[in-house]
């Protein structure tokens, strides 16, 4: 019984990541606002009656979808890390695989860092694989102080402390603001190029990458 229900399991497993690797496929040819459980499920072969007990919404595909993006350029970030050496080098390195994955991956891209989907709201479920690049930069920063702290308003200094609460980080106000905005400035430098918004400037986009990632890690204190 047991064998029985490993094979089971076994075989509803490859069929969800069958389903959801023919959805990403149709996200490069319509977008997420395009995506449809019938489409992916006649592509496949199936009834749209038999995809709809592994994804009973679009909106459950397209969170699925979006929290193995978030883990996929997470995962490459933090792999980009060699967690030795100067912690400059280090945070040089995970700016440069979050960009290397978002250059190899841009659809999956887009659908975390691209336009709002219509009609979609995103669940809890999304926040943490979302905190994970923010997390490997935050590694590096430990026992890291700003050379030059900010003046962080009132208002601001709480929602900081409410964040460092969240991601369990020990940092101070001032830190975390900087870092958020390192932060900001990677993924708005990766979704330019992404988008198209350097070209006629910093096209291609390599040596601008490399020197923001060398001014925000100066920024932060690094």
């Amino acid at each position: 019984m047991t064998a029985t229900r490993t094979a089971r399991e076994r075989a509803r497993a490859e069929l969800t990541q069958e389903i959801k690797d023919e959805a990403r496929r149709q996200l490069a040819d319509v977008g997420a606002h395009g995506l449809s459980l019938r489409a992916v499920a006649r592509e496949l072969g199936m009834v749209s009656s038999a995809l709809y007990r592994y994804f009973p919404s679009r909106d459950r595909l397209l969170t699925d979808l979006i929290v193995d993006a978030y883990n996929a350029i997470g995962e490459a970030a933090e792999n980009g890390d060699p967690g030795k050496g100067e912690p400059r080098d280090r945070w040089l390195a995970i700016w440069q695989a979050t960009r290397a994955w978002a250059r190899a991956h841009p659809h999956e891209y887009a659908l975390i860092y691209g336009s709002p989907i219509p009609g979609y709201e995103a669940p809890q479920d999304t926040v943490v694989p979302a905190s994970r690049v923010a997390l490997a930069l935050v590694k590096v920063l430990t026992n890291t102080t700003v050379r030059a702290p900010d003046e962080v308003s009132p208002e601001l200094r709480a929602q900081a402390e409410t964040l460092t609460k969240a991601l369990g980080i020990i940092a101070g106000p001032e830190t975390v603001t900087r870092l958020l905005m390192a932060w900001t400035q990677l993924f708005g430098a990766i979704s330019f190029e992404l988008f198209g918004q350097y070209v006629g400037s910093v096209d291609p986009a390599d040596a601008f990458f490399a020197h923001s990632a060398k001014r925000m890690a100066e920024f932060v204190g690094l």
